[in-house]
């Protein structure tokens, strides 16, 4: 299966890094990285995620990768890379967005 990441999805990535190599830049690539990895398994095993738990629906899924939502949706022909976002953070309002 094909993966594809959205604008705002490697946006959101490029600005946790950025936040996380204030402090280190070697920590910053190696969550980069991981993260990188973690997502590509996707490929082989799209339904490894939980549905998202505030909006349930079995397309529109969520990899935990440390303190971060990895949010992504299944399409017959590719997953798409919605969002990486804090998981402090309320995803509800970011989504209604990022699913339009």
């Amino acid at each position: 299966m094909k993966l594809i990441w959205t604008h705002g999805a490697v946006q959101d990535l490029t600005e946790i890094r950025d936040f996380i190599a204030r402090d280190s830049e070697h920590y910053a690539l190696a969550f980069v990285e991981n993260a990188l990895e973690v997502i590509e398994k996707l490929v082989d095993f799209p339904l490894m995620g939980r549905m998202v738990p505030e909006v349930r629906q079995e397309n529109l899924r969520e990899l935990i990768y440390g303190n971060y939502r990895i949010i992504y949706k299944i399409f017959p022909a590719y997953l798409a890379i919605l969002t990486v976002i804090h998981g402090a953070r309320n995803i509800t309002p970011i989504l209604k967005r990022k699913r339009k």
